[in-house]
C-alpha cells in the first residue's frame, strides 16, 4: 500500500448531544460509527499508518470562530469543556497526533501541511463527520493539493442525511474513492 495518513474529523461530544445543531441522527449511528472508526483506527496501526485526530475548537469568547457561528453565538466545542473533548469510547492512544481547527478544512490554518510535508503520504483515508461540512471541504482541499483521498464509507456520517448521500455521490469517482474498512487496507 502506499504511504497514508488517516484524518478523523469532529468525533466531538458536543457534535453527539442533543441540541440547536440537529445531533440526533448522530447519536443513533454513534454506536457503529464508533465500532468502524476504531476498527479503521486498529488496522491503520497495524499498517503503521500514522493517525490524527482533528477536532473543532473554539474559545470561549468565540473571536477565533467562524462568521455564522460568532453572530448567533453558538457556544459549541469550546476549548476546555467535555464538548470539546472526543469520544470517550474512541480508540485513541496517546502516540495519536491530534490537531486543531477552526474552519472547516482540516487544511485551514493548521499545521496539517507541515505535518505531511515531513511524512510525505500518497494517501489521506479521511472518516468522521459532518460529510457535507468538514469531511467534504477536507476531501477538497487534500485532493486540491494532489492527495489521493479516500473517505471510509462506513466510518463518515452527518446529521442530515440527505446532504450525507448527496456529498458522497459528488464525492465518489472525481475527487477521492469510496472504500470499506476491509478494502483500504487490503
Amino acid at each position: 500500500m502506499d504511504k497514508a495518513v488517516v484524518l478523523i474529523i469532529d468525533m466531538l461530544n458536543d457534535f453527539f448531544a442533543a441540541g440547536p445543531l440537529g445531533a440526533r441522527p448522530l447519536q443513533a449511528c454513534r454506536a457503529d460509527l464508533v465500532q468502524s472508526i476504531n476498527h479503521l483506527v486498529r488496522l491503520a496501526r497495524q499498517h503503521h499508518t500514522p493517525i490524527i485526530w482533528v477536532k473543532q475548537e473554539y474559545a470561549p469568547d468565540l473571536h477565533d470562530a467562524p462568521l455564522e457561528v460568532r453572530k448567533k453565538k453558538i457556544a459549541i466545542t469550546i476549548a476546555g469543556t467535555e464538548g470539546c473533548q472526543l469520544l470517550a469510547e474512541l480508540d485513541k492512544q496517546p502516540a495519536d497526533f491530534v490537531l486543531v481547527k477552526k474552519r472547516y478544512s482540516a487544511f485551514f490554518g493548521t499545521e496539517l501541511d507541515q505535518l505531511l510535508g515531513q511524512w510525505q503520504p500518497q494517501r489521506i483515508i479521511l472518516a468522521g463527520i459532518n460529510t457535507h461540512a468538514c469531511v467534504r471541504t477536507t476531501a477538497i482541499d487534500a485532493y486540491q493539493r494532489d492527495y489521493e483521498v479516500v473517505l471510509a464509507e462506513e466510518c463518515i456520517a452527518s446529521y442530515d442525511r440527505e446532504h450525507h448521500t448527496i456529498s458522497m455521490r459528488y464525492m465518489a469517482g472525481k475527487i477521492a474513492q469510496v472504500l470499506r474498512n476491509a478494502e483500504i487496507f487490503a
